[in-house]
């Protein structure tokens, strides 16, 4: 069990991309005070908490209900995953916006934090370590980046906003790499699953 959650932790915390948000709250958050930053930090960690544990309920039902396999998943999901790293690596900077009372939910909670690398990551997940290592590796993940916000300041005087950026690029770049693995592993299931 111990193993499982352990691999389970390392593809969600690649997906969420803890230090790659980190200047886009800082972004968001540079002219809101120490209070305000608390509120917005509990808002941004609940609304990513209940929608990506909701989405991994509801998710597994609307597989059956569709009929959509694993293999298809992990194809699909890959495809996405790949295709959201590299947007990431290509693109220089990731526009902000002017905080609002909303902003833990959207854009915080989600997409950024529990969006679809996150989702998607967590379906796949299941099939391979099941449903309480893909709980507990999601709401670790999502616990930790509430963390790191709130630590923001102390991470920057560490690593820097360049560190950070840097840190953001190898995250995508890994996230690519498990995409790519997504991907093969879905191919060579149906391949496999025909052949038989």
């Amino acid at each position: 069990m111990l193993r499982d959650i352990l691999l389970a932790l390392i593809p969600i915390f690649v997906a969420v991309d803890p230090f790659g948000l980190l200047p886009m709250y800082i972004t968001f958050t540079e002219t809101l005070s120490r209070q305000e930053k608390r509120q917005l930090i509990v808002q941004s960690i609940l609304t990513a908490l209940i929608l990506a544990v909701g989405f991994i309920f509801v998710g597994r039902a609307f597989f059956d209900l569709l009929g959509i396999t694993v293999h298809d998943f992990l194809i699909a999901g890959g495809t996405i995953l790949f295709i959201l790293a590299i947007t990431d690596l290509l693109t220089p900077t990731k526009e902000g916006r002017m905080p609002d009372r909303d902003l833990g939910v959207v854009p915080l909670g989600t997409p950024l934090i529990a969006g679809p690398a996150v989702l998607t990551s967590s379906l796949v997940i299941i099939s391979q370590y099941g449903l309480a290592a893909t709980l507990i590796s999601v709401v670790v993940n999502i616990l930790f980046t509430g963390v790191v916000f709130a630590l923001a300041d102390v991470v920057l005087r560490v690593v820097g906003q360049g560190g950070a950026k840097a840190i953001s690029k190898v995250i995508s770049l890994f996230l690519a790499a498990i995409g790519v693995m997504m991907v093969r592993k879905g191919v060579m299931a149906i391949v496999t699953t025909a052949a038989g």
